[in-house]
């Protein structure tokens, strides 16, 4: 079994609550999957368990005890379980599932932040793309690509720009987003999963709202080796930020095919670069038009981003 599948196992063969302690005992005790040892075990199945929150998976439910403690069951199991700590008296649980948050709810925010820096972005969905039931494909997608265009004064300095190394006329960039990165786990997880899916770009970001400070020496250790960088959003996007720049690296053509030929939506991004790039100079500001109305849409106010963040549950820093 793969790990998802032992928890989920042993949630329906413990039929109540309980915690990741005691999901790892009964996942060992019945074989259902192997371990390097009880640290990295407990450690391992305590995140993945986060990931089903984290992901929106339905399927896995949890409530936090006032120790903090967190308890999962399967979603089947949620009325029954509401109902039996009730009876331990209704201050004793916290129901953490109303008023959480998507990874997918932050998009809006770092579209954003990216469109206010010049940016144009789009989010890419694997669920649109091609054999997208295969998890392996997962770790080629972006969750959000942008280009920006060098700009200047003058359209014969583009124009120029162009004709002497068109590399220099604009930049594309590869997002991975994740809510939270609180330990050596996630941001492992996290970090290597932006950089395969960053590996065609010319930048590759891993972007997160919540981070374990303690985990910055090593966020700096791995962009000096690997390149990615990191931004810390914000739901504030005038505060968000980038911590740690990425690397700049030549764009991987084959990769940029592979990701053209699964996915409709990258193909027509890049397709649109393409356009800008080598169209005479009468017809730029029209593609770029286009370009801009395919891409995501940008909140125009602080106002339109409180509304959004009070209706998702992000929490908002007005400060």
């Amino acid at each position: 079994m793969t790990i998802k599948e032992s928890i989920l196992k042993s949630l329906e063969d413990i039929g109540k609550s309980a915690t990741s302690n005691e999901i790892y005992l009964n996942i060992l005790n019945n074989s259902y999957h192997e371990f390097e040892d009880e640290e990295s075990g407990k450690s391992t199945i305590s995140s993945v368990l986060g990931d089903f929150i984290r992901e929106g998976d339905t399927r896995v439910n949890r409530i936090k005890s006032e120790s903090n403690f967190f308890y999962y069951f399967l979603n089947k199991f949620s009325k029954k379980e509401m109902a039996r700590h009730t009876l331990f008296g209704e201050s004793l649980f916290e129901d953490i599932t109303t008023g959480k948050f998507y990874e997918r709810d932050l998009h809006p925010l770092l579209t954003t932040y990216l469109k206010r820096n010049n940016f144009l972005s789009k989010t890419i969905f694997h669920e649109n793309s091609d054999n997208e039931k295969d998890n392996h494909q997962k770790w080629i997608h972006p969750d959000i690509i942008s280009v920006k265009f060098t700009k200047f004064n003058r359209e014969s300095s583009e124009t120029f720009l162009k004709a002497v190394n068109i590399n220099d006329a604009f930049k594309i960039s590869s997002y991975e987003i994740k809510k939270e990165i609180l330990t050596d786990y996630d941001l492992k997880k996290s970090y290597f999963q932006a950089v395969s899916n960053s590996s065609w770009a010319n930048y590759g970001y891993l972007v997160a709202i919540n981070i374990n400070n303690g985990l910055m020496d090593e966020i700096g250790r791995l962009n000096e080796s690997f390149g990615i960088g990191l931004i810390l959003l914000d739901s504030n996007t005038e505060k968000t930020r980038v911590v740690f720049p990425a690397k700049y690296k030549k764009l991987d053509i084959k990769t940029i095919d592979k990701l053209s030929l699964v996915n409709k939506d990258f193909e027509t991004f890049i397709k649109y670069v393409e356009d800008i790039l080598s169209a005479d100079k009468k017809y730029v500001k029209a593609l770029e038009k286009e370009l801009t109305s395919f891409c995501d849409k940008e909140f125009k106010t602080d106002k339109e981003v409180l509304s959004y963040c009070k209706k998702k549950n992000i929490p908002y820093s007005e400060e």
